[in-house]
């Protein structure tokens, strides 16, 4: 045989694509030749596959007097990185008749060292379910890689160390008085155990705060966004980090959604991802490492966030092209990235908690630390954070300073943040049962507010009149009536009374 294909795949703009890996060999001075708009990992590949292949106990290809042209399909899809390299391989070894199986039922995916050993891949999670989408029956991939690709049900899933072990495997050209290979077993399903987020920051350590409290246990609740105000260390970052421990864990759908994408971002290594993830970048992160991109286009930190917590710290500090930059994720649940090479639309459905100064000097509105900011220093930070951003964050606290003796009273560890655990499960629970769903109260667009969020008269006049003195944004007042549905199912309410329009309007006001 002189021509073979089998089956690599790679995940471009977050989307997994399955490849073609062509092999043609013809007789003439040796030359070995990879098209198919590879990039430098792929081209590399051919000195790692030549010595992977003789280290594995077959003849070099360089050591051949052969003409090799290597195809990676479709021709028109840039291959990046180096995990064509075990396809490659076993595409040459089938067309020198070195080996002889069937590839049409299998896909390959991994990087090999020189001595045919294989190393983990980013991007498997996502490529194990197209595989099985597509028919394939197995996949082989490396073996650090095993866990995660056996998160998908349906498929063979194979974690191999060496090329020698996949050839062993696959190859049905048995030689006289060798040894009968070792057949590999397919990897059991992985089986996740619902756990709860690890913090080493509670509810019951932060002192004092308890409006704040009960603002963080509506946005998790909910899955509002929330901005904390106040001077330095009054507890912000400890309340963000308080209010992901409460988030419930995810469901199996949201495992894979999740665990894939930081797969992609080569950020999934030996443990899976099963609570919410809690995403904080410092201030000084730039445009492409938040939002996503670059040259060759990674999801960001607003997708990383996904399903979880995005906490910007020094909230006004970030840049400002930055901070109009999630506008989209905030009202759309999604980041559109576009690039020369194509427009990537990743998930970015996240709870931002944005906490910031009430001044650069951090201490206006103190009752006993003056501030020394002036007039104009203190206008311009405050327009750091336009009016359509901050329309979209639906509930503004003040955390102020605290008194000492309050930090020395002590509590009994864990019972609040157990409460808030329970109540946010609880409320979560009514509102999956009322939408069918797991969609979250602020997830609602304006008809299906209308259809499941009907309002009474009382709390209607209630909000009509309250939105005219406050000069409400369309926007704002639907952001009002999505925080007051939470604040009804914390209650376990089936309807919206006055008392919840109230309270949800008390938040509305931006406070900074």
């Amino acid at each position: 045989m002189q021509y073979a294909r089998v089956y690599g795949a790679q995940v471009s703009l977050l989307s997994p694509h399955i490849v073609s890996v062509e092999t043609d060999l013809s007789r003439g001075l040796h030359s070995f030749t990879i098209v198919g708009l590879p990039d430098k990992a792929v081209e590399e590949s051919r000195d790692r596959v030549a010595a992977a292949i003789k280290h594995s106990g077959f003849d070099s290809p360089k050591s051949r007097n052969q003409r090799i042209v290597i195809s990676l399909a479709p021709a028109d899809l840039r291959k990046e990185g180096p995990m064509f390299d075990l396809a490659i391989a076993l595409s040459y070894l089938l067309a020198a008749d070195d080996i002889r199986f069937d590839p049409e039922n299998y896909l390959f995916v991994g990087e090999l060292s020189l001595d045919g050993h294989l190393q983990p891949v980013r991007g498997i999670l996502p490529l194990v379910a197209e595989a099985k989408r597509r028919g394939k029956k197995a996949i082989f991939v490396p073996k650090k890689n095993e866990r995660e690709a056996a998160l998908v049900n349906g498929i063979e899933v194979y974690g191999v160390r060496t090329l020698g072990e996949v050839v062993d495997h696959v190859n049905e050209k048995r030689e006289s008085g060798k040894r009968q290979p070792i057949k590999l077993v397919p990897a059991p399903p992985t089986k996740l155990e619902p756990s709860l987020q690890e913090s080493q920051f509670a509810f019951e350590d932060i002192r004092g705060q308890e409006g704040a409290k009960r603002a963080a246990i509506i946005a998790a609740a909910g899955g509002h966004n929330l901005g904390l105000s106040g001077p330095p260390g009054t507890g912000k970052t400890m309340l963000a980090r308080a209010l992901a421990s409460v988030l419930p864990p995810l469901s199996f759908d949201e495992v894979l959604e999740v665990n894939g994408i930081h797969s992609i971002a080569g950020l999934l290594h030996d443990k899976l991802l099963t609570v919410p993830p809690f995403r904080s970048p410092h201030h000084t992160a730039s445009y492409v490492s938040i939002v996503g991109g670059g040259a060759n286009v990674r999801p960001g930190e607003v997708t990383l966030a996904h399903r979880g917590v995005l906490f910007l710290d020094e909230f006004p500090e970030f840049d400002r092209r930055l901070i109009e930059a999630l506008r989209q994720p905030l009202e759309d649940r999604v980041i559109a990235v576009a690039r020369a090479k194509g427009t990537a639309v990743y998930p970015a459905r996240f709870t931002l908690v944005a906490a910031m100064n009430p001044c650069p000097c951090g201490n206006y509105g103190h009752p006993e630390v003056a501030c020394t900011c002036s007039p104009m220093s203190l206008e311009r930070y405050r327009r750091k954070i336009s009016g359509p951003i901050a329309d979209r964050i639906d509930l503004w606290i003040v955390m102020g300073p605290v008194d000492l003796p309050e930090l020395g009273k002590r509590s009994v560890q864990g019972t609040e943040t157990v409460a808030a655990r329970r109540q946010v499960l609880d409320a979560r629970t009514m509102q999956y049962s009322r939408y069918g769903t797991t969609k979250t109260n602020s997830d609602l667009s304006p008809r299906e507010l209308e259809n499941f969020v009907p309002l009474s008269a009382g709390a209607r006049t209630v909000l009509e009149k309250a939105g005219q003195r406050l000069s409400l944004s369309p926007r704002a007042f639907h952001r009002v009536i999505k925080v007051a549905r939470t604040i009804a199912d914390l209650d376990a309410s089936p309807d919206i009374n006055e008392s919840h329009i109230l309270e949800a309007l008390q938040y509305r006001q931006r406070k900074m």
